[in-house]
């Protein structure tokens, strides 16, 4: 199996660096502690305010210094192998592969990601190998790219590279603490400029891993599945984020549990965000040079290192490799308990996405349209494009907490407030709400649709004119209907905090 960048090379590289680190805090440490006892025995003299500028400083060096020892929190559920005996045939299977032993513990995270690392100790004596696995990653995935993945993170295994991990870790973290114990002034600077050249030839040592792992994993799977897989994760995952806050959250806080890892899959599906990940993925296919502190080599690199490679056999499952958890919304709900607390995840009702905008956005925007019943008192739908136009309604809005009152932001609330209350007209009509992830907000009802929030902002741009909108109102009806319901009580949404509802405003932009 092929392998770049011998280990015994790596280690001394790793241990020069960090016992010249240590040399040289203990030295500077050293020699502030006996400055002042040299004054006071050649001089005769000690001036106290230097003397206690050195001491505290010695101190500040040495405490920075010492190792500390590493607590372990799970990152998420450890997945047991009697619970996903398919899971756990492919990590068996890969890590014989590779003549590697199998970690200890292997966790599922929320990321899109995986990573292998020999956690608990002092330094990595007394350590145990750990594995974690993205939720969103093992979605995103087939089976056969995953099993490259898995090669990969098992190729860090053999290559040493958790064992040099705890060391690099702990030396980053001494001269991290160091810098900012010393905080500003001339002491500081040695540390500050050892840290620089730390992180550089760590990171270029780290960056030789990616590519000594990728080659390993080619070589146990074939090249084809793991490219395939770099372009996956390359290109979507940095959406999870985006995804967790505009769509997840809002669901959460309205107490409801949608299927995460389903509505992953249907956001990087929908059509504009397939095509921003596309433009991801060619802009990271461009960076063909990486940043001297960058952990890993640009993508380009890795794809063209992988050319040199075995391809391996033709795509055989392409599944995705969630398939191989025996209790997906269990495991789902297992995640949720460690992001908050068994307690809280265990009150979340379970939903499908389809059911879920309808019972988390609606009362979320009713109890706010409710809230800004001065500023929409006597508006009818029909005057939508006249209040957005005069900007009519904004000086009475009540802006809530979190966002500024500024003439800016009163607008884009403005826009979202008559949005929002359509919305709730269109709801209590009959119209049914539909509100994919990924996509914009509409509403349907006999073969017609209308996006409020959409429309509002075309009204605002100019796109959408007060009489074309006029117009469309009465042809479904809607002209004189009131944005306020008169009969209607004061609504609160389900989760009861206002961070529901400026989620919520979020998903409606």
């Amino acid at each position: 199996m092929a392998r770049t960048g011998p280990i015994a090379l790596r280690a001394a590289v790793t241990v020069a660096l960090m016992v010249g680190f240590y040399a040289t805090a203990l030295a500077i440490a050293a020699a502030l502690a006996y400055l002042p006892i040299a004054e006071l025995v050649y001089a005769k003299r000690l001036h106290l305010q230097l003397a206690l500028f050195c001491i505290v400083s010695s101190a500040t060096i040495v405490w920075s210094i010492l190792p500390r020892r590493d607590r372990f929190v799970a990152p998420g559920p450890l997945l047991e192998p009697a619970q996903h005996p398919q899971l756990f045939r492919w990590v068996r299977q890969t890590a014989a592969v590779t003549g590697q032993a199998m970690p200890s513990e292997v966790y599922l995270v929320p990321d899109v990601n995986a990573w292998v690392a020999e956690r608990g100790g002092v330094l990595g004596f007394g350590s145990r190998r750990v594995m974690g696995l993205g939720l969103p990653l093992l979605r995103l995935l087939s089976i056969d790219e995953f099993r490259a993945v898995l090669a990969h993170e098992f190729g860090h295994f053999h290559g040493g590279d958790t064992r040099l991990g705890p060391w690099i870790y702990k030396t980053r973290a001494a001269i991290g603490r160091t810098i900012e114990g010393l905080g500003g002034g001339a002491l500081h600077k040695p540390f500050l400029w050892y840290g620089k050249l730390f992180l550089r030839v760590t990171h270029a040592v780290s960056r030789r891993q990616e590519l000594s792992a990728d080659a390993l994993a080619a070589g146990s799977v074939g090249a084809r599945p793991l490219v395939a897989g770099l372009r996956k994760v390359h290109g979507a995952g940095p959406a999870f984020a985006e995804y967790w806050r505009r769509e997840v959250l809002p669901i959460l806080d309205a107490g409801l549990r949608p299927p995460i890892a389903e509505g992953w899959a249907r956001f990087t599906r929908a059509p504009a965000v397939a095509d921003a990940l596309r433009r991801t993925l060619d802009a990271a296919l461009g960076a063909a040079e990486s940043d001297p502190y960058d952990t890993h080599p640009p993508l380009a690199e890795r794809l063209a290192a992988l050319r040199a490679e075995p391809a391996g056999p033709a795509a055989g499952n392409d599944e995705p490799a969630t398939s191989l958890l025996a209790d997906l919304p269990g495991a789902e709900l297992r995640l949720l308990e460690t992001l908050a607390s068994a307690p809280v995840a265990q009150r979340l009702a379970a939903v499908s996405w389809d059911e879920a905008a309808r019972r988390a956005f609606l009362p979320a925007w009713s109890a706010m349209v409710r809230e800004q019943a001065t500023a929409l008192e006597g508006v009818r739908c029909g005057d939508v494009a006249r209040a957005v136009a005069a900007g009519e309604i904004e000086a009475r809005l009540r802006l809530p907490p979190g966002l500024d009152d500024t003439p800016e932001q009163r607008a884009r609330f403005a826009r979202w407030v008559l949005g929002a209350a359509v919305c709730v007209v269109l709801a209590r009509l009959g119209w049914s709400l539909h509100a994919p992830p990924g996509e914009g907000v509409s509403l349907r009802r006999d073969g017609l649709s209308m996006a409020p929030f959409e429309d509002v902002e075309r009204i605002a741009s100019g796109e959408l004119g007060p009489e074309a909108w006029e117009e469309s109102c009465l042809r479904l009806g809607l002209r004189d209907e009131p944005l306020l319901d008169p009969g209607a009580p004061p609504a609160a949404p389900p989760g009861g905090s206002s961070f529901a509802r400026m989620a919520s405003l979020r998903r409606g932009d």
